[in-house]
């Protein structure tokens, strides 16, 4: 199995945030940013390991700016870290005013999901290799957040 880099599988998506997108605030609708998010992290997934890919939880997301009707939003989604067959896809949303230019991150989230094979079963993906900086950054942190979870998870586990 070859492994890949990064940007072999990284995606951006573009959205202009149009009425039907929005509350009655002129700000578009959270879930409409998440649909987006889930779209954009399924094709990187998809596009790192080859086959299906389906989410399997949401690690965080943060909304920090608004988004409002008119603005452009740009979505780049990428692979952080693998595991045996799941991973962690990164999103970072960036919203933009064509008229003024003006530009912000509105929205961030780490999305895990897994390959799976013509049975539906999960599947060996290829592994990571960071090559930059900034992607042995995303790698390293994103190593902090499985270990957390794996301990969450079995915390809750044993509570239960």
């Amino acid at each position: 199995m070859i492994s890949k880099h990064p940007k072999d599988s990284s995606v951006e998506t573009r959205n202009i945030v149009m009425p039907e997108h929005a509350n009655h605030y002129g700000t578009v609708f959270g879930g409409v940013i998440m649909s987006w998010i889930d779209i954009a992290a399924a094709m990187a997934a998809e596009r790192h390991c080859g086959h299906e890919a389906v989410m399997v939880s949401i690690d965080t997301i943060s909304f920090r700016l608004p988004i409002n009707i008119g603005d452009h939003v740009v979505l780049k989604a990428s692979v952080n870290f693998v595991g045996t067959t799941s991973m962690e896809i990164g999103v970072q949303v960036t919203k933009e005013n064509p008229i003024t230019g003006e530009s912000g991150v509105s929205t961030t989230a780490y999305l895990t999901f897994v390959g799976l094979g013509k049975d539906k079963k999960p599947v060996k993906i290829p592994d990571l290799i960071p090559e930059t900086e900034d992607e042995r950054r995303r790698f390293k942190n994103a190593e902090i957040r499985v270990a957390a979870r794996k301990k969450l998870l079995k915390q809750i586990k044993l509570k239960s």
